[in-house]
């Protein structure tokens, strides 16, 4: 999978249902569902995590499960950026260009897109392994 299909896939669960924990798109997503659904391997992540949490999780078994590494620099479509919406909450989304993202928002109840949130602070940002350096 390429990051442009990747954020295609993303793109496509705009308009799906908010729920927590959830990892069906008729039923609803979370952040990690969209990621999950989008990526087509829902096994692979957990469902069970903490609401707030002060540090970054421990998600190097997801990163590898998944084909991801971490990269910095341009945000380019289809990577996965782990945003901090607040001291304790860290959050999901797939970019689909540098400047805009789709995420699960719990306040709206829906899959958005949007503008990348400048507020919240970038903590981790990841590419797929199978992705070229120039897409």
């Amino acid at each position: 999978m390429t990051g442009k299909e990747l954020a295609a896939r993303a793109r496509g669960l705009v308009g799906a249902p908010f729920r927590l924990h959830g990892r069906d798109p008729h039923s609803g997503l979370d952040c990690v569902g969209v990621l999950a659904s989008a990526i087509g391997r829902p096994d692979a992540l957990p469902n069970g995590y903490a609401l707030r949490m002060r540090q970054m999780p421990g998600v190097s078994g997801v990163v590898e499960a998944l084909g991801l590494h971490p990269t910095c620099g341009a945000i380019l479509p289809g990577d996965i950026l782990m945003l901090r919406p607040s001291h304790c909450q860290f959050h999901l989304a797939i970019a689909i260009d540098a400047g805009s993202v789709v995420h699960a928002h719990a306040g709206l109840r829906k899959v958005v897109l949007g503008p990348l949130p400048t507020e919240w602070p970038i903590a981790a940002h990841w590419r797929l392994k199978s992705q070229s350096p120039d897409r």
